[in-house]
């Protein structure tokens, strides 16, 4: 019996405060898939421009007034795969990115791509497959006896990465977290964990979303100046001894909960206190859309930053778990471009928590 056998792992949060742990863990890989393209090079290409991408329409049922989002353009090729045949939209973009992050060119050569890889798997998603949900209880609604079984697996939070797994043969920890968009820094936590805990050599940390009107009519109901996006992020990390001029999962902080004993303001200032001090050669990555009253708590923690601050979200739109995967894929990209010494990234979720992480070159 091995000395892990024998004792549990740490806990995630174990491995929350900056510093924490004797193994460097590096980004080895970044994917992509925005409402600019598929791929990590249109995601660059249009953060670079610094122009909002145009919106399109998208129908409500019952009403002759549509909803302006942000949509995925449609990919440059159909998916081979039989797994991904019926898959929902959600699930092709976490491959996707899953896959770029990985280094694999196309679905085509996936098969196989995790043999003989002790390859963990986390995936957040926040609304995940709403489109199968929304037309199973649609179907089931209407007419009981004629609702289709077929829809029902892709209704569940963890089908994406159960689809991402299958298509790259992957047999190690597969975890999906559910829950605000500041989870995704938290599941870059839990990769760090399983990484220095030897549970795995190699870790995927991937978001995703997909469009549907119930999402995007959702927040017209509390804040009609958003424009909800979708898309996907990875991450691949690895433990190293250095960090080979890769850049470094640095920190990340603890998860500040809000509505309960912390404002929202106190809780992304106390999450800001824990990702260190800024300078002119450290960029901040924020969730911040031009909306004042949800960019409020965030402004105000932030507001003596002395570094270039970069708003994602303003440019891609709100992609929720899908938009703090490009806040983290722009930032690990900036320090591996040398485009910044560190890239601080801050997520303040809808309605749980607020979480950051530090991504450094040294």
């Amino acid at each position: 019996m091995n000395s892990l056998s024998r004792r549990a792992p740490p806990s995630p949060f174990d491995t929350l405060k900056a510093g924490a742990g004797s193994t460097a863990i590096v980004v080895a890989g970044l994917g992509a898939v925005s409402p600019a393209g598929w791929g990590l090079k249109s995601l660059q290409t249009a953060w670079a421009s610094g122009e909002g991408l145009p919106t399109k329409e998208l129908a409500r049922p019952g009403w002759t007034q549509t909803l302006q989002v942000r949509p995925v353009p449609p990919p440059p090729a159909r998916s081979p795969h039989a797994r991904l045949r019926r898959a929902s939209a959600v699930s092709q973009y976490l491959v996707e990115a899953a896959l770029e992050a990985l280094g694999v060119c196309d679905v085509a050569a996936a098969p196989g791509a995790a043999a003989g890889r002790r390859l963990g798997i986390v995936t957040c998603v926040m609304s995940g497959c709403v489109n199968y949900s929304r037309r199973f209880y649609d179907e089931a609604v209407r007419d009981p006896a004629t609702a289709s079984p077929l829809l029902f697996p892709e209704t569940v939070f963890n089908a994406p990465s159960s689809h991402l797994a299958a298509v790259l043969g992957a047999t190690g920890l597969n975890y999906t977290l559910v829950g605000d968009p500041a989870s995704f820094p938290l599941g870059l936590a839990l990769a760090k964990q399983w990484l220095q805990a030897g549970l795995v050599d190699e870790c995927l940390v991937a978001g995703a979303e997909e469009l549907d009107w119930l999402t995007a009519d959702a927040f017209r109901l509390f804040a009609r100046e958003v424009v909800v996006s979708e898309g996907a992020g990875a991450l691949h990390l690895k433990a190293a001894a250095v960090s080979c001029g890769l850049p470094l999962l640095k920190a990340v902080t603890m998860p500040e909960m809000f509505w309960n004993r912390l404002t929202r303001r106190q809780a992304a200032t106390k999450m800001r206190s824990q990702l260190g001090r800024g300078s002119h050669d450290v960029c901040l990555y924020d969730g911040r859309q031009r909306v004042p009253r949800l960019d409020e708590a965030e402004s105000e923690a932030w507001q003596d930053w002395k570094g270039e601050r970069c708003s994602p979200k303003v440019v891609f739109g709100e992609g929720l778990m899908a938009a703090s995967a490009w806040q983290c894929v722009l930032a690990a990209d900036a320090v591996q471009r040398r485009a910044c010494r560190d890239a601080v990234v801050s997520v303040i979720g809808c309605n749980a928590q607020a979480a950051g992480c530090r991504f450094s070159n040294a």
